[in-house]
């Protein structure tokens, strides 16, 4: 069982990627083992999508030691924007 709870891993990058929106979803049955991100930061701007993810791995990288699945999607302010207009 892991001891990171949904609003850890918001507070966490949200601090550290300056992030303006962290979604985070337990789908874990509030075990903390499996978590569902989403990230919109401008820290984000001009990185491809691999870029982006190792960003938020190496932010979370003692966490996921211990998470069994964590998913996530990255975007640019400009992109959730966009996203939300779909």
């Amino acid at each position: 069982m892991s001891e990171y709870t949904a609003e850890y891993i918001q507070s966490k990058l949200e601090k550290e990627l300056n992030a303006t929106i962290v979604n985070v979803v337990d789908e874990s049955d509030g075990c903390g083992g499996k978590f569902s991100v989403v990230v919109v930061s401008t820290v984000f701007q001009g990185k491809p999508l691999l870029q982006r993810h190792r960003l938020v791995n190496s932010v979370l990288e003692e966490e996921l030691k211990k998470i069994h699945a964590f998913s996530m999607k990255t975007y640019t302010p400009e992109q959730w924007e966009a996203q939300q207009q779909q």
